[in-house]
């Protein structure tokens, strides 16, 4: 029964909310899924407690959706270690997002309908993180996508959310087909999407292929890297990113509950479910490797010259997806498990931070015009210092713990794509020192740059925003120490049961406790040389910045372009898509289609009936001239016609 209202109190709160929000008023709906969700809440660190470190798993059938031929699929709530971790992730996270928005979304007019489609998104992943087969999964799957998409469109009449809201949707159904044909895979492969049996028989489909196109293509690989195309897409790695920035244009809580803790980590979550497949596939973990390196090194590149405050933190996000992702491909699934859950709590913190200085300076969100704001909201200040270090990966607080622990691991992997995430994970390490600093710098530090009726207006937010920051403060500084040895430490299987699969052979995160020194003090001391040098820029010597913007100014439009991905994907997908559509329009729908059917029908009576018309000219004699022509017809017919 616990896990049952766990799920399902968001679902009913949301239908409260949005079918009787007019009813309950404003307060009632923010009172009635607040409360939900953090009920929910408890019942997850419950779980925890009960499922983790007890080690009990549960399922919980609830009843047959599916039953056609051998096509069966149950509605059932599969609570592992991995679903609670998942679960007290997902719903703390929303539950201090449900409080917080009470305070930021105080004067806006549609309150019920926000409040309702934030519980229903909680639901939607609640669903998919709880999932026991492959088509419950791909519902809260789709479930997130839906969700995400009226959240980031929620101020509707701007243009900009509207369009962001249909690039994530659109960018994600990419993904999306390549994760359905995986599972469509899966059933034609093992006769079933149930995790338990294709789980137990993924070992026999070892070695195993199949034809395309000429050549014999490895199964489990073919399975594994479609279901990765999903996770790339819902996960915003390098390919399928570019509606992750744009997503900042919904309500900042928004951005907390997509890019901290829910739908962005769904695919890390789903590769870390299906690890009984992955480790079977070493070349599939291959490309995770390559693919989570390359993007922890390029978001991060690109989120060093970002002005808008949201944006940085968004492709921070995006650049602690590839750690994350890096993690699974060499192995080290329970370490990246760890890296998002810590991760959950000071990205959130950050994100609700930079919330509470957009509420604080009336609604700005460019960096550039902001600066000395520390005095005037110190709580706002301390928070976001604390979810800055946690991001730096600075001792103590929570991401040191785990993003330090992903570096050693790619190192300990000893392998050609481990050494490449290494490296590119010591990089991020620097770059993402560079900008936590650089944002801290520029927003409260140095000389006033609003305007003064701006500075004269700034005030601190309310409790009800601020009690929220509190309690992610906590996790950003406890969650690391607290939970690195249960989590990551040699007696893992205590902690992890059966809900993630490693190999004898895959070794890389216990020996990530024995890699030389170096490389365990490399990325603490480039993060501390990282902060070092933004206070040197932004505040004892401010010219540089300029300075090298202007000296290598191709460099600083590339990222400050994103690598132009937008553009290229404009002039390759866009721009062509546009002009078949209105080649189609114009000649296939207007000229063919209408041209010959419907249109060309009606013209051509048209026509005729105006030639008609014009026979009708009003005089008397030209009707008796036309009568005689056809009397002299008539006559003539009968005599040659008739007399044969």
């Amino acid at each position: 029964m616990m896990y049952v209202l766990l799920v399902f109190l968001p679902l009913l709160a949301a239908l409260i909310a949005g079918l009787f929000g007019r009813f309950i008023g404003d307060r009632g709906s923010q009172l009635v899924t607040s409360g939900a969700v953090i009920f929910s809440a408890i019942l997850s660190w419950v779980s925890l407690y009960q499922v983790a470190f007890n080690q009990s798993p549960e399922m919980v059938e609830l009843f047959t959706w599916i039953s056609s031929g051998s096509f069966d699929v149950s509605w059932a709530l599969r609570i592992d270690s991995l679903t609670a971790v998942m679960l007290v992730v997902v719903n703390t996270v929303s539950a201090v997002v449900h409080v917080y928005s009470i305070g930021y979304m105080a004067h806006d007019p549609h309150k019920q309908r926000f409040m309702a489609y934030l519980s229903l998104f909680t639901f939607a992943m609640l669903m998919l993180v709880t999932s026991d087969n492959f088509v419950q999964l791909y519902f809260g799957w789709e479930g997130v996508g839906l969700a995400s998409y009226l959240l980031i469109g929620f101020w509707y009449k701007k243009p900009s959310a509207n369009a962001a809201a249909i690039k994530a949707f659109v960018v994600n159904r990419v993904g999306d087909f390549g994760f359905a044909l995986g599972i469509m895979a899966i059933y034609l492969v093992f006769d079933s999407v149930s995790f338990s049996v294709v789980f137990a028989a993924a070992p026999d489909q070892v070695g195993q292929s199949f034809e395309f196109l000429g050549y014999q293509v490895d199964i489990l690989t073919t399975i594994c890297l479609l279901l990765f195309v999903g996770a790339m897409g819902k996960s915003a790695q390098i390919g399928l990113h570019t509606w992750l920035p744009d997503a900042m244009e919904g309500p900042t809580p928004v951005s907390a509950l997509i890019h901290a803790a829910t739908m962005v980590t769904a695919g890390v979550f789903m590769v870390a479910r299906c690890s009984p497949i992955f480790e079977y596939s070493p070349t599939a973990l291959m490309v995770v490797t390559v693919v989570g390196g390359t993007t922890c090194f390029f978001a991060a590149t690109i989120g060093l010259v970002q002005n808008d405050i949201k944006r940085v933190i968004a492709y921070s996000t995006c650049s602690q997806l590839g750690y994350m992702f890096f993690a699974l491909g060499i192995g080290a699934y329970p370490v990246a498990i760890f890296h998002l859950f810590t991760h959950a709590f000071f990205k959130a913190l950050l994100f609700l931070g930079s919330g509470s200085v957009i509420h604080a300076v009336g609604d700005e969100q460019d960096m550039r015009k902001m600066g000395g704001l520390a005095p005037h909201i110190k709580i706002t200040y301390a928070m976001m210092w604390i979810g800055s270090l946690a991001l730096a990966g600075i001792p103590f607080f929570a991401g040191y713990y785990s993003k330090d622990l992903i570096i050693e691991s790619a190192y300990a992997a000893g392998t050609g794509a481990g050494m490449y995430a290494f490296w590119a994970g010591v990089a991020a390490a620097a770059l993402t020192a560079f900008y936590s600093g650089r944002l801290i710098f520029m927003t409260f530090h140095g000389k006033p740059r609003a305007p003064k009726e701006v500075m004269a207006h700034i005030h601190e937010s309310p409790p009800v925003m601020l009690i929220p920051l509190g309690v992610l403060a906590l996790g950003a500084i406890f969650a690391g120490m607290l939970f690195v040895g249960p989590m990551t430490g040699e007696n893992y299987k205590d902690f992890w049961g059966d809900s993630v699969l490693l190999l004898e052979n895959s070794r890389s995160m216990f020996d990530a406790h024995h890699v030389p020194t170096w490389v365990v003090l490399l990325p603490l001391i480039l993060a501390v040389g990282g902060l070092l040098l933004t206070v040197q820029m932004y505040i004892r010597r401010t010219d540089i910045p300029v300075t090298l913007a202007k000296t290598h100014s191709a460099l600083y439009q590339f990222l400050l372009n994103k690598w132009y991905f937008d553009e290229l994907y404009d002039f390759l997908f866009v721009r062509p898509a546009k002009r078949i559509g209105s080649f189609l329009w114009t000649f296939g729908d207007g000229k063919i289609i209408d041209g010959l059917g419907p249109d060309g029908i009606s013209a051509r009576v048209i026509a005729l009936a105006q030639r008609a018309s014009q026979l009708q000219s009003g005089y008397v004699y030209h009707y008796a001239f036309a009568m005689l022509l056809g009397v002299a017809a008539f006559v003539s017919y009968f005599f040659f016609a008739g007399g044969q």
